[in-house]
């Protein structure tokens, strides 16, 4: 999930333990300051790309066991020290936000999956990492869940990334369906549209399918954690649908209700 969909992303979570909160906060601290620098404001490119490759030095210091210059990455060589996480992954991040400066279209899928293994597979790993889970099935089922989810994102987004210039449906899809830029910019969820977006939905609810084992295998807290996001991605699906997927009169969102729906779902028991 990149940092503007972090949507599930459990920060300060009272599913969390508490030794592993404050970790959490520096993880989404870190990402979050990084995808404002690609986002926000009106910086040019230049600027946008110098303040992550700034980052990218801190990172750098890091790793050659020399002192970061900011507080920020104090925080990052403290829980990377002591939880032994793999900086490659925040690299990872910084690599996505970098390609949302200047890369605008997604010629096909592989593509697309390419920016999620960076953008959102790493926010999982980090967390299996933190609950010393980081085993290689728990891995792969993490990335089905964290890529599931970026995507599910994107066709929730697709009115509000379009705003600021971006597209993040694959164009051989759109071409293949028959939809152009202008059912996006004039809000048109017409047969063709529905059909398109009938079919990355499906793709992105076969993928959560696949890692959704990750909710079962781990226990305790990080369990219902997952199962919570599994559950949360399932139900953001059902409400596309049930929208007959015209995500231009309004956003799908999670409500108070829906939590309630998700804990009864993910919960080791039921009613």
């Amino acid at each position: 999930m990149a940092v503007d969909h972090y949507e599930n992303f459990p920060v300060a979570s009272i599913l969390l333990p508490k030794r592993l909160r404050r970790p959490v906060e520096i993880i989404y601290n870190f990402a979050r300051q990084a995808d404002d620098f690609a986002d926000e404001g009106d910086a040019a490119n230049e600027e946008r790309l110098a303040k992550l490759d700034a980052f990218r030095a801190e990172l750098n210091r890091i790793a050659n066991h020399e002192t970061p210059q900011t507080p920020l990455f104090h925080d990052v060589a403290a829980i990377v020290a002591e939880f032994q996480l793999p900086l490659q992954l925040f690299h990872d991040l910084l690599d996505a936000f970098a390609q949302d400066v200047v890369k605008k279209r997604y010629a096909n899928f592989d593509e697309l999956l390419d920016y999620c293994r960076r953008s959102a597979n790493p926010v999982g790993r980090l967390l299996l990492h933190l609950y010393e889970e980081a085993t290689p099935t728990n891995l792969t089922y993490s990335d089905s869940i964290c890529t599931a989810l970026q995507l599910i994102n994107f066709w929730q987004d697709v009115k509000k990334d379009y705003a600021i210039g971006r597209i993040y449906i694959p164009q051989d899809d759109m071409a293949r369906f028959g939809v152009t830029e202008q059912h996006i910019a004039q809000g048109n969820p017409d047969k063709v549209w529905r059909d398109l977006m009938r079919f990355e939905l499906n793709r992105a609810s076969d993928m959560m399918k696949s890692g959704a084992p990750l909710g079962t295998l781990l226990t305790g807290r990080i369990g219902l954690e997952m199962r919570m996001i599994i559950a949360g991605g399932n139900r953001i699906i059902q409400k596309l649908r049930a929208a007959n997927f015209d995500i231009f009169q309004r956003r799908p969102m999670l409500q108070m209700h829906d939590w309630v729906i998700m804990l009864l779902q993910s919960a080791p028991f039921r009613f």
